[in-house]
């Protein structure tokens, strides 16, 4: 298969689209106002579903590329980090936790790179799977953040949902779920490599 085949599948051109709505959620999010949370929370959440459809596309059709690996696991890491590096202004997320985030996956990737240079493949645990998800479901809610009071076109006070706290709780535990897993993926690294 030539790099073109490889590059011109629907689930690449997927990926590559979540990759090219990076720019346009960090041009969205330089306002911290209601309406632009708003639309970056839509813009991130199309992003997350075209990350679940262009990984089943590719299993099913039999078309899984050495770019799709690579560019599909990138897509995701550039576009938590833009969106939470962007919130970071507006004290929606603590830099120090964006930090941690940002180092586990440097590690990580660094990790990986010795690893496959050598031909050894450490599997990673369902943990970064899990902490992916955990992301995902709170990204959303720290973009829209303010207070509501709707649901499904209903207004009530007994339906007000405040996006910052649940965004914020999610956080914390995709957070956590990072460093388990970052930690877990060391320990089977230098086990590997102590032998």
């Amino acid at each position: 298969m030539n790099l073109r085949t490889g590059v011109l599948n629907l689930p690449n051109l997927l990926t590559l689209a979540r990759v090219a709505a990076i720019p346009l959620l960090v041009v969205i999010l330089l306002s911290d106002s209601r309406e632009a949370g708003f639309w970056a929370a839509a813009l991130f959440g199309a992003a997350a579903v075209t990350d679940f459809i262009d990984g089943w596309l590719a299993r099913k059709w039999g078309v899984v590329t050495v770019l799709g690996k690579f560019l599909d696991p990138l897509a995701d890491k550039l576009i938590v980090m833009a969106a939470l590096i962007m919130l970071i202004p507006f004290g929606r997320v603590p830099a120090w936790a964006v930090f941690l985030l940002l180092a586990r996956e440097i590690v990580i990737t660094g990790l990986r790179s010795i690893a496959s240079s050598e031909g050894i493949v450490i599997d990673a645990s369902d943990l970064g799977k899990y902490k992916t998800i955990y992301q995902m479901a709170a990204i959303p809610g720290l973009l829209l953040h303010y207070d509501y009071y709707w649901f499904f076109g209903v207004q009530s006070e007994l339906l007000h949902v405040n996006m910052h706290n649940y965004g914020i709780s999610l956080f914390y535990i995709s957070l956590a779920l990072t460093l388990w897993s970052g930690f877990d993926y060391l320990h089977k690294f230098f086990r590997v490599f102590a032998r």
